[in-house]
């Protein structure tokens, strides 16, 4: 498996989104983390200093297999960075419905939550969430020796 430079932490969510100074982005970040945990029901992880991911699964990458989380997000200056990993090409067409945003790179950039459509996001991460579950699965199957019946 390949070496991943941005690693899951035993770092504390609580006390990283506690530590963001702008109170809108905080809060913003608050409520994003609420509504990740609810969307997916997986407990949060700090993955390197900044990023916020729910749950852990292994995909095939540009440099082989690694572990990453299935959804997440980092509470950047100029906007929240949503990790949706794929689901915003299999989902486009909620794009439309979501309200102001940018998307670049398999990230959905929000500069805030107000004017966001909350269940558009929830669905958002629903479905990337499962799908990258599915593709995970997929990936370890895939990745697992099968022992042949003598």
């Amino acid at each position: 498996m390949a070496e991943n430079k941005t690693q899951r932490t035993t770092a504390s969510v609580a006390a990283f989104l506690a530590a963001i100074d702008d109170p809108h982005r905080q809060r913003d970040a608050r409520a994003l983390a609420a509504l990740m945990r609810k969307a997916t029901g997986e407990t949060p992880a700090m993955w390197g200093s900044s990023i916020v991911g729910y749950g852990q699964t292994t995909y095939q990458g540009r440099s082989g297999t690694v572990d990453w989380f299935p959804v997440g997000f980092s509470p950047r200056k100029a906007a929240l960075v949503v990790y949706l990993m794929g689901g915003l090409k299999a989902n486009a067409a909620l794009l439309t419905e979501l309200g102001p945003h940018r998307v670049g790179g398999g990230c959905l950039y929000l500069r805030r939550l107000d004017g966001i459509d909350s269940k558009v996001l929830t669905r958002l991460i629903t479905l990337s969430h499962k799908r990258n579950r599915r593709i995970s699965k997929q990936v370890s199957a895939k990745a697992t020796p099968r022992k042949r019946a003598v």
